[in-house]
């Protein structure tokens, strides 16, 4: 090789890095378990709330600081949305990819944003669970003064919540 010739070099593709980091992937057995916790908690309490309390109801009652309400959403956070059933089933189903393939390819050493993307992933899971058997999302979590939401909506909000630290916190480092 002439040694005036030029290297290239090329950044690897999503395939190659994917299989690259195959055999790294057992460090994510743990994640799962804070995917399923995630997705479990939800269904089981929007179960226990569409069981017990028919849509509109709410224990103790809507006047009270804190109510258990049942809702059903058929819009994104915060009721926007409200009908956008297949707009909200795509960007679901997209963002579920996202989230998995990043996670793949996130270094092992980046537990914490792993358990992050994990929280974000088991509620993301949970409410697509939720539009694709019925077309709407459970709330149940009602504050007096502000929109119903679902333990799926809590694990995404601290889930993304915990990312922006750690990238502030990252980014403070350099």
């Amino acid at each position: 090789m002439d040694p005036m010739e030029e290297t290239v070099i090329r950044a690897p593709s999503l395939r190659e890095r994917l299989a690259a980091s195959r055999s790294e992937r057992g460090h994510l057995v743990p994640y799962l378990f804070i995917v399923l916790a995630v997705i479990v908690a939800d269904q089981l309490t929007k179960a226990l709330v569409r069981g017990r309390l028919s849509e509109g109801e709410a224990w103790p009652s809507k006047d009270a600081l804190l109510a258990i309400s049942h809702v059903e959403n058929s819009g994104a956070a915060f009721g926007i949305f409200q009908g956008g059933g297949a707009f909200l089933l795509g960007a679901a189903a997209v963002g579920v990819a996202a989230i998995i393939v990043y996670m793949l390819l996130v270094p092992p050493a980046q537990r914490l944003y792993v358990a992050a993307l994990s929280l974000i992933l088991g509620g993301a899971i949970g409410n697509l669970t939720d539009r694709l058997a019925k077309g709407t999302v459970t709330d149940f979590i009602d504050p007096t003064h502000y929109p119903a939401f679902n333990i799926a909506d809590s694990a995404i909000v601290c889930g993304v919540i915990a990312v922006v630290l750690l990238s502030l916190r990252e980014e403070a480092r350099r």
